[in-house]
């Protein structure tokens, strides 16, 4: 159903609050992981490893990163010592990638950090209302993989 027309469509309204809110939560996120010394989008990117994915394409396609981004986030986190890289034996193309031993620590401490900041985001809404726009947003992206070709 098209809820929106070119007449009604005035302003990318929508867009703009969902943009805004993103970079909200980055924020707040930024700020509660400072005394760990990564951002928000390390995080995203230590998860994704500690959770399998162990290579830059993997990473790129999951967060919808461009390579050379990824690249230049690889290199911060391996000069932090959280991540090494190694040559794939079967793929000599392929690096795969390993959070370290600080790395893996740093992983444990990070949900305590994530969960206050998330709070801090939703404490303007009723848990209703919070578990109302999980599903909402759930439901927005379960046809994302139609939408990328």
């Amino acid at each position: 159903m098209d809820y929106f027309s070119a007449d009604s469509f005035k302003s990318a309204h929508l867009g703009i609050l969902l943009g805004r809110t993103a970079a909200l939560k980055d924020r707040l996120l930024d700020r509660h992981l400072a005394p760990l010394g990564i951002t928000a989008s390390q995080l995203k990117v230590l998860r994704i490893i500690r959770r399998g994915g162990d290579t830059a394409v993997a990473l790129c396609r999951q967060l919808s990163i461009h390579s050379a981004c990824m690249t230049r986030m690889l290199d911060r986190l391996e000069r932090k010592g959280l991540i090494v890289r190694t040559p794939d034996d079967q793929d000599r193309r392929q690096v795969r990638l390993a959070l370290t031993s600080e790395g893996e620590a740093m992983s444990t401490a990070l949900p305590t950090m994530e969960v206050a900041a998330m709070n801090e985001f939703t404490e303007v809404l009723t848990s209703e209302e919070v578990a109302q726009l999980e599903s909402l947003l759930a439901k927005m992206l379960s046809g994302e993989s139609s939408w990328i070709s």
